[in-house]
């Protein structure tokens, strides 16, 4: 499975190119995760990698792993400071033009009827993202995400709330569907005395035809 899945891979570092539907770690929802797999992805090593960031499950794209002990605590604390050059690609609900950039503070709430997500809030935890319009087709747009932050759900959150343009496919912000179009396009984590950590991961099939216009 992983062999194709493979986007950068060195002493220190693994980049995977993470399938939608997959979780980063078990939970009570998602005993199957990717966990499972990371005894296969040793490539040699004794020891497993273990993932730096996460993706939400129904996200794909690009994930870090680190491979000893001492890359992961360099890869977290450049996660850390926001040295990490991240780009996201989505399908939103809606025609939208242009590009601009959202400053939308967030904080996680709960309930008994919805479980928790994430709610707009001038007390949460501050969140940056920027984005572009880059096609639309059939009142759908394709919109590229930069976040300088990286709270949980963000953008999913910031596309409903600050563009009022749901992730098509989310099921929490937006409408359930088969697929959520959210996608981890580029992936690039600088080091010291080293070439940065870089890859790039291909839309998958579910974007149908946007997939020609990133």
């Amino acid at each position: 499975m992983w062999t194709d899945r493979i986007l950068f891979i060195d002493a220190e570092a693994l980049v995977i190119d993470k399938p939608a539907g997959l979780a980063v770690h078990a939970g009570p929802k998602t005993p199957y995760s990717l966990d499972d797999h990371l005894p296969a992805l040793r490539f040699g090593f004794r020891r497993p990698p273990s993932p730096v960031h996460r993706l939400d499950r129904d996200t794909s794209g690009c994930l870090l792993l680190s491979r000893n002990p001492k890359a992961h605590k360099r890869f977290a604390k450049a996660f850390e400071d926001g040295r990490v050059e991240k780009l996201y690609l989505a399908v939103l609900e809606g025609a939208l033009a242009g590009a601009g950039a959202i400053d939308m503070p967030l904080l996680k709430v709960s309930s008994r009827e919805q479980g928790w997500r994430m709610s707009a809030d001038p007390n949460g935890q501050s969140a940056r993202t920027h984005w572009r319009a880059i096609a639309q087709e059939g009142g759908r747009t394709l919109v590229a995400f930069t976040p300088e932050t990286g709270r949980t759900h963000q953008i999913r959150a910031h596309a409903a709330f600050a563009l009022d343009a749901p992730v098509v496919g989310d099921p929490i912000y937006g409408k359930a569907a088969p697929a959520m179009l959210l996608h981890a396009a580029t992936l690039t984590v600088p080091r010291e005395n080293k070439e940065p950590v870089s890859a790039i991961s291909k839309l998958p099939l579910s974007f149908g035809s946007f997939r020609d216009a990133a």
